[in-house]
């Protein structure tokens, strides 16, 4: 009979620890979870910038290639307007 209550109290001391280091371990990986979905924010965010900042390279280049080609077009009149009407 000893045995046996032994047995059963071990039983159900086995089924209590197991138990709390389940528990323990919940919040850990929640935090593990929150973790990797905050590094893919920052990965998205980072991507999301790198897009804007090669937006903001091609559109600069495209304004620095109207100005270069409005200024070709300003020298070509001046020195149209040089040479003047008999050449």
């Amino acid at each position: 009979m000893k045995k046996l209550l032994l047995t059963g109290l071990a039983m159900c001391c086995l089924g209590i620890v197991p138990s709390s280091f389940a528990a323990a371990r919940a919040p850990m990986q929640q935090d593990q979870d929150q973790m990797k979905q905050d590094d893919m924010k920052k990965d998205d965010m980072s991507k999301d910038q790198m897009k804007k900042d090669e937006k903001k390279k091609k559109k600069a280049k495209k304004d620095k290639m109207k100005k270069d080609d409005m200024k070709k077009n300003d020298d070509m009149k001046k020195d149209d307007n040089m040479k003047g009407p008999g050449y």
